[in-house]
């Protein structure tokens, strides 16, 4: 059993969810599952729950939520296949729960399709304030997709803020909603480096939170943007501070490896 609180106390909720915000909760464990939901509808969030893979995908095409909690051990169907399942036909952001820390699993959820993942015993507030989060960028792209917002170039990459569409050297690239965000939040500030906390204020709106999140978007982001991933001429590593996206890097030039800063 899953080390959190049994049910929601005075004072547990974040800011009020925005009004229809439907959040289909995924998680074989009736405990845990009992406690998201508590959680998320004392938030203010219309949900519901599915019990396996099979009925998630079920519940997500009778009714499509605005956000999926995924959890990644389920009977019959993983959560990797159902969030596969999902990307197939929607962006709908999926928040991946896990219960192991692996590095392997968190960059494998993220691969599939994942915005975020939490990792087992969580908090349920933090878990409510993750949703928060994705949800808020979320509509805030979903907003400005129509507002005229000029292109961000370097690094032979370009991107397109509007039709938040992506390119490298006139290849598109498949990004998700937190790697986009984050590279053209890099792309804005060419040359200025940044410490993970910094990024994690500035781009998945936390003022707290597991570092190694930043971590593992700027490696799978690196696999997307670099020529050699493990020698990043793009995101390069400034040892000690943290990350710093170069607009003319040198292709001939050594380059950091994919260590995480201190």
């Amino acid at each position: 059993m899953q080390n959190i609180p049994d049910r929601p106390g005075p004072g547990t909720a974040s800011s009020p969810a925005p009004v229809h915000s439907h959040v289909l909760v995924v998680d074989d464990d009736p405990t845990v599952a009992e406690v998201v939901v508590s959680y998320l509808d004392r938030a203010g969030y219309d949900v519901e729950r599915a019990e396996d893979g099979p009925a998630a995908l079920e519940r997500f095409a009778g009714r499509r939520p605005d956000l999926v909690v995924l959890d990644l051990m389920l009977p019959g169907m993983d959560g990797f296949e159902v969030c596969r399942r999902i990307r197939a036909h929607s962006s709908v952001p999926v928040i991946m729960l896990t219960a192991r820390g692996d590095e392997d699993d968190r960059i494998l959820g993220l691969e599939t399709g994942a915005d975020d993942y939490v990792t087992k015993p969580f908090s349920p507030r933090e878990l409510v304030l993750r949703v928060d989060s994705v949800l808020r960028r979320s509509r805030a792209a979903a907003t400005t997709a129509d507002a005229p917002r000029a292109p961000l170039r370097g690094a032979g990459l370009h991107l397109d803020p509007t039709a938040r569409r992506a390119t490298r050297r006139g290849r598109e690239l498949t990004l998700t909603l937190r790697e986009f965000d984050l590279l053209a939040f890099l792309l804005r500030h060419p040359g200025r480096v940044f410490t993970r906390e910094e990024l994690m204020r500035q781009v998945w709106g936390w003022d707290f939170g597991d570092l190694s999140t930043v971590t593992v978007h700027v490696r799978r982001l690196r696999g997307k943007v670099e020529t050699d991933p493990a020698r990043p001429q793009v995101i390069q590593t400034v040892w000690g501070v943290g990350y710093r996206l170069d607009p003319a890097p040198d292709e001939h030039r050594g380059a950091t490896t994919d260590t995480e800063p201190a």
